[in-house]
């Protein structure tokens, strides 16, 4: 049986165990201390001894990230360091067990006031994943990121910020028009009309296009800055290693350029012997990019943003969410859903006015 009793502003709970009681403070209310306590009876019922040894958040974080994030791509790790260093600066020594719902949202409101909330959200799902392990191995027993509310200053998404269908449309046919002028128009003409990533495209060789069947074949990326691996490396994913098939327009373009310009020893399609990374620069391709939109009157986006385009305009012309997710080379449908929910909520509204529709005209 369980006894509580209050220290300062905070309460304690005490639990009869062997070989000596079991005690825990610092919680707001009674009402807190007791059902903590009525947890830990539970487990105790159950013959399982609670972890009551003070775990400091941050060095389990480390711990957690070393573990089961062993092979994720360089870029992707300096994020979760990001996280760690976040940790440390707000927690310090804090143990896990003594972060609780309230605390962690206090948190989340400070990140919040200086940080946009694309990066809150991401701070926040490196959290719960680390959160629900360590319930997992039964370290702490409430998942205090559960249903909280993330604050950040409001901006587009980086989904949001595509062209529409008209604006691709007029990019289309101007980047054909500019084929002549660089490769980094070809580069465009590809993240349009593939979806792919930055490092997918400079990651590509001249092996992977095959004309006959009109497809690329997309198995690598290659690093262009130095938080990336060097040279060639792995795609974000086991499901990024795919093969699209892309339209004769395109491909007789490539087929066009190969014949008439000079292969490298790497093979690169996007090479640039003046680069620092050997490939076209991500910062330059943005600049044409925002410069050709400007002479279209568009408002401009990044190179990233033509993936966004290809696959709101890909679902807007009702094709299968199953298939764009697989184009992208998203892990699976849920990561597609997340990032175009704007677009599907269009689409959701224009089936649903459809279906009315289609039982409305069939009355004679």
């Amino acid at each position: 049986m369980a006894s509580f009793q209050k220290r300062g502003k905070t309460w304690q709970y005490t639990i009869s165990a062997k070989p000596k009681p079991i005690r825990k403070s610092g919680f707001s209310t009674k009402k807190e201390a007791q059902i903590a306590a009525s947890e830990v009876e539970a487990e105790l019922r159950k013959g399982v001894a609670p972890n009551l040894k003070p775990v400091p958040f941050d060095e389990y974080f480390e711990s957690w990230l070393k573990v089961y994030k062993p092979n994720i791509a360089k870029n992707t790790m300096e994020r979760y360091l990001n996280t760690l260093e976040t940790i440390r600066i707000h927690f310090g020594g804090t143990a896990l067990q003594n972060i609780n719902k309230r605390k962690y949202q206090s948190f989340l409101n400070d990140y919040g006031k200086d940080h946009a909330k694309a990066t809150s959200r991401k701070l926040n799902s490196h959290i719960r994943s680390c959160v629900r392990e360590a319930i997992d191995e039964g370290i702490i027993r409430v998942d205090f990121t559960r249903g909280v509310t993330l604050t950040g200053k409001d901006g587009k998404r980086a989904e949001e910020k595509h062209l529409n269908y008209a604006e691709s449309k007029l990019l289309l046919n101007e980047l054909y028009k500019r084929l002549d002028k660089s490769l980094t128009h070809y580069l465009l003409l590809l993240g349009l009309t593939s979806g792919m990533r930055f490092a997918e495209m400079v990651g590509l060789t001249r092996k992977d296009f095959d004309f006959q069947e009109r497809t690329i074949n997309i198995t690598k990326t290659w690093g262009y800055t130095k938080k990336m691996h060097e040279g060639f490396g792995p795609t974000k994913n086991e499901r990024s290693i795919r093969k699209i098939r892309m339209d004769s327009i395109v491909m007789n373009a490539f087929k066009k350029l190969f014949e008439s310009t000079p292969d490298n020893i790497l093979r690169l399609v996007f090479f640039s012997p003046e680069s620092k990374y050997k490939v076209i620069s991500n910062g330059n391709a943005n600049k044409v990019l925002e410069r050709i939109l400007k002479e279209l009157k568009i408002e401009p986006i990044t190179v990233h943003g033509l993936r966004h385009t290809h696959a709101s305009v890909s679902l807007y012309e009702q094709v299968s969410i199953y298939y764009v997710a697989e184009r992208l080379g998203h892990a699976d449908t849920e990561t597609t859903n997340k990032h175009y929910a704007h677009i599907i909520k269009e689409l959701r509204e224009r089936d649903e006015e459809k279906t009315v529709s289609i039982f409305q005209n069939m009355i004679v």
